[in-house]
Parts: structure tokens; C-alpha cells; sequence
């Protein structure tokens, strides 16, 4: 408990691992403190879009990343963190089992898929049913798939599997799309895209994978069903940031944590890297460069505050 580290990492999936490798190669002090390793990245499916390697997947990415910090002797503390504290310029780090000092944070959590928490959802997960079109739309190449959601995720879907799929059905609760203009017009103008308004996702149904899906639809109050290959769940995205106190001030309407292009918060010592962030575009390639830069600032903040 005496001890006061350099650093602590939060979390040890893309951003947090690539933090950890700078931090060991600048000899800093530090723990990397995550409840599993790889997060949402161990679960992705097939990932075709990482640079420097063509075809991986979630499972195996992640072993190479964790193969990568047992090179350097990084062994994450399979904790979870539920609080943090600050006295004067030193930060606590509470987790369920113990308490830890450090003269900095990078708090590198991640993201969770919000949930449509019907029947279904969880059986057919990477059994025809994913929460990335960016990762798993080719996948469906030729295929019939439905985008759940309004805003720019499903926009953004719809496009690209107007480019790749057979047919793409959006699935709209709301009476209308939302999100930037002209990715909604963008959107109407795909003749393969028909958008279903009005219309609430019931359940999920397949037999080994994804079949098909039931909706209510609100006007007529009926339950009408659509046969699918696969089912792509885009209604927002959850910070883990529930263990970041609210009065730091460093947390946006979201629960993102706000940084600059620097990583940096608005507290001082407080960094933060990849999905936890409020910065767009949440894909592992580009929470690995915000966990380099997490860490370099994390080393020019010490030698600045020594």
C-alpha cells in the first residue's frame, strides 16, 4: 500500500496493452489492472482490417497481444476496478480485492454494446448476430441481413451493406432516421436498403445460427417476421466508466471519458485511451495508437512533475 506507482492502466485490451508495451520500454513503475484480457477485442469474429494482418480474429489477435507483454514480463492483475480517489496529486485505485497508489491513470476500458435484452440476442451472439458491421459485414457478402437501430451506426451499416449484401433491411423503432443528413440520404438512395419504420425488435430466432426476427409493428400493432441470414445490433454504445467518479468532470452526457488529441483529461495525471473515449470511430486499430500516446504523455507528465 505504500508504494506509489508511476502508473496504473485500467483495463487490458487494445489501448491498454499498447500503453503497457511504452510504459515497460520506458522503465516505468506501473500495473496494469483489468478484470479479463482483451475485452470487446477477444470477442470480435473475424477481423480482416487490422493493419499487418489480412485474416485474424478476436481470439487470436488478442493472444498475440498478450504474447507481446509476456515478452516484456507485463503481467495484468485480474482485478475490477470499482472506485477512484485523489489526495493532493496521488490517486487510489480501489478494486475489489485491494487499494493502490499511483502518481497516474490511464483509464482504458472500453466500450459495451448497448442491448436490445430480447429472446435470442444472447444465443445467436457470433451465430449470425454481431454488434460491428465494420468487423462482420463481409462476412455476409450476397447475404440478406437487418441493421437494428436509428442513428449513424445503422446509416453507416446500411451503406456499406448496400455495397456487399443482397439485401439490407434497417429496423427503426423511431418514425425516422436520425443522425447526419447525408448519410440518410446517402442511405434512401440504395435500392437494396429498405428502411422499416416504427418498428420494435421482438426476438431473435434461428437453429444453429440467425434465421430470421420478429417485430411489432407500433402503427398496426401486429408482430410481423422477417427472414434473415444475420442480424447486426447497433443502438448505442456504453462507456465502462461507471468506477470514474462524476464530480473529476471528466466524463461527457455519454459516460465517455473527454480527452484532447493528446489523451489527456482534464484532470491532471488523468489519461484515457481507445472506446472509453468520446473520440469517434471505436476500432481496435485506433485505441492501440491512443494507447502509445496515452503512454508517451504519461511519461512527459512524470519527467515534467518529477
Amino acid at each position: 500500500m505504500n508504494n506509489i506507482y508511476d502508473s496504473i492502466i485500467i483495463g487490458a485490451s487494445a489501448a491498454g496493452i499498447s500503453a503497457a508495451i511504452y510504459l515497460e520500454r520506458q522503465n516505468r513503475n506501473f500495473l496494469i489492472i483489468a478484470k479479463d484480457i482483451g475485452g470487446e477485442m477477444a470477442l470480435s469474429g473475424i477481423v480482416e482490417n487490422y493493419p499487418g494482418f489480412p485474416e485474424t480474429n478476436g481470439v487470436e489477435l488478442t493472444q498475440r497481444f498478450k504474447e507481446h507483454m509476456e515478452k516484456y514480463g507485463i503481467a495484468p492483475i485480474n482485478e475490477k476496478v470499482i472506485a477512484l480517489e485523489k489526495e493532493n496529486n496521488i490517486f487510489k485505485v480501489k478494486t475489489n480485492k485491494n487499494e493502490y497508489l499511483t502518481k497516474t491513470i490511464i483509464i482504458a476500458t472500453g466500450s459495451s454494446p448497448k442491448k436490445l435484452n430480447i429472446p435470442g440476442e444472447e444465443k445467436f451472439y457470433h451465430k449470425g448476430l454481431s454488434y460491428c458491421y465494420v468487423c462482420d459485414l463481409p462476412l455476409f457478402r450476397n447475404k440478406v441481413v437487418a441493421i437494428i437501430g436509428g442513428g449513424n451506426s445503422a446509416n453507416e451499416g446500411g451503406i456499406m451493406g448496400s455495397r456487399i449484401c443482397q439485401k439490407v433491411y434497417i429496423i427503426n423503432k423511431n418514425p425516422e432516421m436520425k443522425g447526419d443528413k447525408v448519410l440518410i440520404e446517402e442511405l434512401k438512395r440504395q435500392s437494396n436498403v429498405e428502411i422499416i419504420y416504427n418498428a420494435l425488435t421482438q426476438e431473435i430466432y434461428g437453429d444453429e445460427f440467425v434465421k430470421g426476427l420478429k417485430y411489432l409493428d407500433k402503427i398496426s400493432g401486429k408482430i410481423k417476421d422477417l427472414k434473415v441470414d444475420g442480424v447486426f445490433i447497433h443502438i448505442g454504445l456504453k462507456a465502462n466508466t461507471d468506477f470514474v467518479p462524476d464530480n473529476w468532470g471528466i466524463k461527457n452526457e455519454y459516460g465517455e471519458i473527454v480527452i484532447n488529441q493528446l489523451c489527456q483529461t482534464n484532470m491532471p495525471g488523468v489519461f484515457a485511451a481507445g472506446d472509453v473515449t468520446n473520440i469517434p470511430h471505436k476500432q481496435i486499430g485506433i485505441a492501440v495508437g491512443q494507447g502509445i500516446i496515452a503512454a508517451l504523455e504519461v511519461n512527459k507528465f512524470l519527467n515534467s512533475n518529477k
